[in-house]
């Protein structure tokens, strides 16, 4: 299996910076071979990709780039914590929390902006547990944010 940074090279991505982060906490904690991170907001180059409810301000194409992005924030900080993704046994779980209006209820599909991307980098080690939630406001307005149990050699 080629290095899952070269998987996200030939996706066109990379691995940001690990996002500063917002409150106290810290970005992720590895406890045994369990690596949980804190929930990943859509940043790019410390701003958010977008702002507002998916179902309003927000269309669900966008709100899964956001998932992608919260996707790519959150291995960025496995990295941080582990030192090479190529020690990334699995990703076990992924919470995607969607900003939503009530009426909307499309939370899965945007939280496959995620998991998609996790099978891509991982193959089958990116098969993964997952919660899609929709909930009425996230941190700082962002329309998505994206937390991981990823369990490493």
């Amino acid at each position: 299996m080629s290095h899952p940074e070269e998987k996200l090279a030939e996706l066109g991505l990379k691995l940001p910076e690990v996002a500063k982060p917002v409150a106290a906490y810290v970005p992720a904690v590895r406890t045994g071979n369990l690596v949980y991170t804190s929930g990943q907001l859509p940043l790019r180059e410390g701003t958010l990709i977008a702002t507002g409810k998916v179902g309003d301000a927000v269309t669900p194409e966008v709100a899964s780039e956001c998932a992608q992005q919260c996707a790519l924030n959150a291995l960025a900080a496995v990295k941080a914590e582990i030192g090479d993704l190529a020690n990334v046994k699995r990703i076990v779980k992924a919470v995607a929390f969607i900003a939503s209006t009530p009426d909307f209820t499309g939370q899965p599909q945007v939280a496959n902006g995620a998991s998609e991307l996790f099978g891509q980098v991982f193959a089958e080690a990116g098969a993964h547990a997952r919660s899609a939630v929709g909930v009425p406001v996230l941190p700082l307005d962002a329309p998505v944010e994206v937390e991981l149990i990823v369990e490493v050699n």
